[in-house]
């Protein structure tokens, strides 16, 4: 019986398999930092928004934060989503309040070649930051 070159099939497809073991650990660790970038994106974009004076100062300066963040983290986002909701402002001073930032990042996975494996996946995550009862607000 002919064996010959078999140990080169053999060492292929376990090469073959570590790769691809290898792969899907780069895609799921690219899923799970972005996560938590996102996460803390939206923190610190709700944050952010509850020191502003005014509805449309929270939402700019929500916004500004939340790319800062993500650049600041090396997050490539191929689109994101920065949604602040600023009902809050409308209270009147003196009655508890707070702002909501919710952050999408669609992150790429498209030089991660495994089949199956979708080209990007959206995280998402919302906070809420409580707005100061006792100063004063513009709506």
């Amino acid at each position: 019986m002919n064996e010959r070159g078999s140990v080169t099939v053999e060492a292929i497809l376990a090469i073959a398999a570590i790769v691809m073991v290898l792969l899907l650990g780069v895609a799921a660790g690219r899923v799970i930092i972005a996560g938590a970038a996102v996460e803390a994106v939206a923190r610190d974009a709700a944050r952010q928004a509850s020191i502003a004076r005014t509805a449309a100062a929270a939402k700019a300066g929500a916004e500004a934060s939340a790319r800062e963040s993500l650049a600041s983290q090396s997050m490539n986002c191929t689109a994101l989503k920065v949604t602040i909701s600023t009902k809050g402002f409308s209270r009147p001073v003196g009655e508890a309040a707070d702002v909501s930032a919710t952050v999408s990042c669609t992150v790429p996975l498209a030089d991660v070649t495994i089949p199956g494996l979708p080209g990007s996946v959206e995280r998402s995550a919302t906070s809420t930051s409580p707005l100061d009862p006792y100063r004063s607000r513009g709506a």
